[in-house]
């Protein structure tokens, strides 16, 4: 308590650099999901690509990223086990985002593309399990984690699978794709559409006030799907193509629609990872930020001080801009070759996972889901369509997240100890 009393607004200076250091990290990693197949499907540039995911990022992180945080991140630790040591509780959220946080930008500059999520839930085990003892932590909650290893790029690299296969049977495998392609493209707008707001209402619009229940979330959606599907066949239909034209060309036009759509797709990503996973940085920094102007009381939860959620949100574009391009061509290129329509068919399946899985309550990582649907359209063209040794590095990357984040945040946590003690 008297560290927290003598240091307080030292503590929170510290954690809001620190902080800032994590929401880099996130920008620098977890935002090529949402930009990493736009570009290497060459739907997008390089800079559109950071321009674009910097404006959605941003605006998801600012207008969405909720007014009031849980102190204690995915309840991964008992905040009642600090009641009486809350400069323990502190100290280990500030070690936590600086390992975290420091994690992530070794794991970009490798370019391998791991979950932020587990950075931050490794890390704050780590501390909990030094400072006050493993029943501190709630290890039933590992289960899930562990789990999602597997259930998450499974399940996204499934609907990937049959999306793609979908697209080249009903359209590229016919006589005249573009005259199919103008009929069941609608049908994939409407999808499109579908999975879109469905990730925005339950990943974004609650923060902002408007409270919608699924039935009204799931009405609001159909409807504005089937006016996009309408607008996207007027759009179609009044395209004039050469029939002379030579079936490569016939291919590049259809893939030229499915690059729309992507990008259309990786946009809503984008405010929907925003929103999301910028609260693996501000959670931990808006506990220590409440916890020490209560004057060391510990709450369950704290309305977000008015400077935290723009720091988030700049710190995550200026990753992107800084170190997002490694994980960008990592995703994009390295574990398969990709076109429009299969970057199209792993970033609805990703997005459509994302759904499921906030319905149902499983735990998930974007980075996991969209590399097990880029899977899944690689493996739609055969196993040799992929490159397995990218592949290992990523499944190894995401096997060490979890105990590095705990390991540096153990050794950040002791010499923070040791200089505040």
């Amino acid at each position: 308590m008297d560290i927290i009393a003598n240091y307080g607004t030292t503590l929170v200076l510290i954690a809001a650099v620190f902080g800032f250091l994590m929401a880099w990290g996130i920008g620098a990693n977890d935002v090529a999901n949402a930009m990493g197949t736009s570009v290497g499907t060459k739907s997008l540039t390089i800079r559109q690509a950071i321009i674009i995911a910097m404006i959605f990022e941003f605006a998801g992180a600012y207008l969405a990223g909720g007014e009031v945080t849980a102190t204690i991140r995915n309840g991964i630790i008992d905040p009642g086990a600090f009641v009486d040591t809350p400069d323990l509780l502190v100290l280990g959220m500030i070690s936590s985002l600086l390992a975290a946080g420091a994690w992530l930008i070794v794991a970009s500059y490798f370019g391998w593309p791991v979950s932020t999520t587990h950075s931050i839930v490794g890390a704050i085990v780590g501390f909990g399990v030094v400072s006050i003892g493993p029943e501190s932590v709630q290890w039933s909650k590992f289960g899930g984690i562990v789990g999602s290893w597997v259930v998450t790029p499974a399940l996204s690299g499934i609907i990937a699978y049959f999306m793609f296969i979908s697209v080249q049977k009903l359209i590229f495998n016919t006589e005249d794709p573009l005259s199919n392609a103008k009929r069941y493209v609608p049908f994939y707008m409407f999808l499109t559409s579908l999975v879109i707001c469905l990730v925005t209402i339950k990943k974004g619009l609650t923060h902002v006030g408007l409270h919608l229940t699924d039935g009204e979330g799931a009405m609001l959606s159909v409807l504005i799907s089937v006016l996009v599907a309408i607008a996207g066949w007027l759009y179609i239909r009044g395209q004039r193509y050469n029939p002379q034209d030579d079936s490569k060309m016939h291919y590049a036009n259809v893939e030229k629609v499915f690059g729309i759509l992507m990008i259309i797709t990786a946009c809503a990503m984008a405010f929907a990872h925003g929103s999301n996973d910028v609260a693996n940085a501000i959670g931990p920094l808006s506990a220590v930020a409440s916890i020490v102007a209560a004057g060391g009381e510990i709450g369950g939860s704290s309305h977000i001080a008015w400077w935290i959620l723009p720091l988030g949100g700049i710190g995550i574009v200026i990753g992107l801009a800084t170190m997002g391009e490694k994980v960008m061509a990592t995703v994009g290129t390295g574990i398969t070759h990709l076109t429009p329509s299969r970057g199209f068919a792993a970033q609805l399946a990703t997005a459509a996972t994302v759904v499921i899985a906030s319905g149902t309550g499983l735990p998930i990582s974007t980075t996991q889901t969209l590399v097990g649907a880029v899977m899944g359209v690689g493996l739609a063209r055969g196993i040799a369509a992929l490159n397995l040794g990218v592949l290992r590095n990523i499944v190894v990357s995401w096997i060490i997240t979890l105990p590095a984040g705990a390991i540096l945040a153990i050794i950040i946590f002791y010499v923070l100890r040791f200089f505040f003690s």
